[in-house]
């Protein structure tokens, strides 16, 4: 695996860095190098946060990222401010739930996925995030599925135990987007 750098960018309450955290853990089970930086506003729910995650075969010099090769962004105002950033041929995937402009790069791949709305749909509107995160598995060259429920099974806490079936059906989800 090439080193990859992965931003995502969103709302406090949209479970922004717990997409980092799941990204960082897989890249640790399957034994990459990894960094995990969170960052959020001092409001939480309803301030800003992103998350930078590393995943690399090599060691990671830095946890900041500069020119990330994927965005994530749950939000316009996370899209406006990230999208100039990505690296050129990277990713973009991008809530179309609640961003309705369109990208107008042409050097980089851009997904829309109304992730808010399919996990509204599917009666578990908390975990858009994770929807989100099943189709940047399935669609990033360096990235797999492979090996996901071990990750949601062993980052679920146990007092939280229903949330693992939940989380696989959200990534499944996202894995099977097509559009």
């Amino acid at each position: 695996m090439k080193t990859t750098e992965i931003l995502i960018a969103g709302f406090g309450g949209q479970g922004i860095l717990f997409s980092g955290k799941f990204l960082a853990y897989k890249g640790l089970m399957e034994e990459l190098q990894v960094s995990w930086l969170p960052s959020y506003g001092p409001e939480m729910r309803g301030g800003t946060a992103n998350c930078n995650v590393i995943l690399s075969d090599t060691p990671v010099g830095s946890p900041i990222i500069t020119t990330p090769d994927v965005l994530i962004a749950m939000n316009l105002p996370s899209l406006q401010k990230y999208v100039n950033t990505v690296r050129c041929g990277g990713q973009i995937y991008i809530d179309s739930s609640l961003i309705n402009i369109k990208v107008e790069r042409n050097d980089v791949e851009v997904f829309y996925i109304p992730v808010t709305q399919m996990a509204k749909d599917e009666g578990i509107g908390s975990l858009a995030n994770m929807i989100i995160v099943g189709h940047l598995l399935e669609n990033h060259p360096e990235l797999s599925f492979d090996g996901a429920s071990e990750v949601v099974e062993n980052l679920v806490p146990p007092k939280k135990a229903a949330l693992k079936e939940l989380n696989m059906k959200a990534l499944s989800l996202g894995k099977n987007y097509n559009k």
